[in-house]
């Protein structure tokens, strides 16, 4: 009779150990959809330990450490301090978190999912790493104030299952406007910070970086992508002649890549039901400028690009048909012909091609003339680049 019940509670702790293992393992998975890693783990730092500076319209905020450190960490917080912080945005102690945590969007997760979480950090060895929380000016470090920012912008998220829609659109639509929170960088920003709904997923600024539309236009946002190709570019950050920079590679290395196939074909099926939004017709740019641009293109910029601007495959992007080269916004084309990139190297695709910045080569008038001929040519249309936009 003993040795039985021995077997039993042997059996039964087996059981529990197994499906704390399996609580662990999803945790972790959904820091992956999360793409958690990408600002709690400082560059050269320990995994999830904090301490990096994220930057915002309004100032700087410092993602905190999520390893459970007693002293500057997750140590103290109980289940459901973690939880009201990483659906709600509130601290322990009641106070707001800033929506630099994009908890409107995490609130979508369940509150067993917020477990998950907390079950896999918790696995995670301590790294003492004390940090503030944000440096931001005046008015904007009062906290109190996000009282009414919340009472702005984050409503109850409404449900996304909807008639006629299968089982892979849920799934994308709950990865895109839930944990991967893909909205916070490819929907535009109000003057408060808060999403601008009525423009969603028509593309926003990310860190100086402009992150493109993802609706169905043709010209600016992924109308000429097939899901194939989304899926593939989640992957490996090349595809569709694109290749990711900036930071989309960071996601692209800590997130989209690690996820499963199925999930990566879920979110390229969900954005491509996504309407095509109003488009406008841009102005014809200066002709002197056209031929100012042509010039300084065939000589910095054809040898990689390709005159006609069909790049390399896999080497060099394609600029003819680009939806970042055609944005409303040139910050990002401005960005890579001033200071130069270097595109995501994953396992699937291991070459991260870079180009090498032309500022200290080309001044502002040459550089805007270049970006205006790009955004112009080979069946592009974009409003022209002025030299102060360069400059900026």
């Amino acid at each position: 009779m003993r040795g039985a019940f021995c077997g039993v509670l042997l059996l039964l702790l087996a059981a529990i150990s197994a499906r704390a293992e399996d609580r662990v393992a999803v945790g972790q998975y959904l820091t992956i959809l999360g793409d958690c890693a990408a600002c709690h783990t400082p560059p050269g730092g320990a995994p999830f330990s904090g301490g990096r500076r994220i930057p915002t319209p309004f100032g700087w905020v410092i993602a905190p450490n999520l390893t459970f450190d007693r002293k500057s960490g997750l140590g103290l917080w109980s289940a459901a301090d973690f939880d009201r912080a990483l659906r709600f945005g509130r601290k322990p102690d009641g106070g707001f978190l800033y929506p630099a945590h994009p908890y409107p969007y995490f609130a979508r997760f369940t509150a067993e999912e917020s477990a998950a979480i907390r079950a896999y950090l918790a696995t995670l060895a301590p790294v003492y790493q004390p940090a503030r929380g944000a440096d931001l000016p005046f008015p904007f470090d009062f906290r109190v104030l996000l009282w009414f920012w919340n009472a702005l912008y984050v409503p109850a998220p409404p449900p996304l299952r909807g008639a006629g829609h299968d089982a892979l659109w849920d799934r994308g639509a709950w990865i895109a406007n839930g944990p991967g929170h893909c909205g916070a960088c490819h929907t535009p920003k109000t003057l408060l910070g808060g999403d601008d709904l009525a423009r969603a997923w028509q593309g926003g600024m990310a860190a100086g970086w402009l992150a493109p539309a993802l609706d169905g236009d043709p010209r600016t946002g992924l109308g000429a992508w097939r899901e194939a190709e989304i899926a593939q570019f989640l992957a490996t950050g090349a595809a569709h002649g694109q290749l990711a920079t900036g930071p989309m590679a960071e996601v692209i290395t800590l997130s989209t890549a690690q996820m499963t196939k199925a999930d990566r074909a879920a979110i390229a099926h969900y954005l491509k039901t996504l309407p095509q939004s109003p488009g406008s017709v841009a102005p014809a740019p200066p002709p002197a400028m056209m031929a100012a641009g042509e010039a300084l293109y065939r000589l910095r910029c054809a040898p990689c690009h390709g005159r006609d601007g069909e790049g390399t495959a896999g080497l060099f992007p394609r600029l003819a048909g680009s939806a970042i080269v055609q944005a409303p916004q040139p910050a990002t084309i401005l960005r890579v012909v001033r200071e130069g990139t270097r595109a995501v190297a994953t396992k699937a695709a291991p070459t991260g091609p870079a180009m090498p910045g032309f500022a200290g080569l080309l001044d502002d008038g040459a550089i805007a003339a270049i970006a205006t001929y790009i955004r112009n040519s080979w069946g592009n249309a974009a409003p022209a680049v002025s030299e102060a936009e360069a400059r900026r």
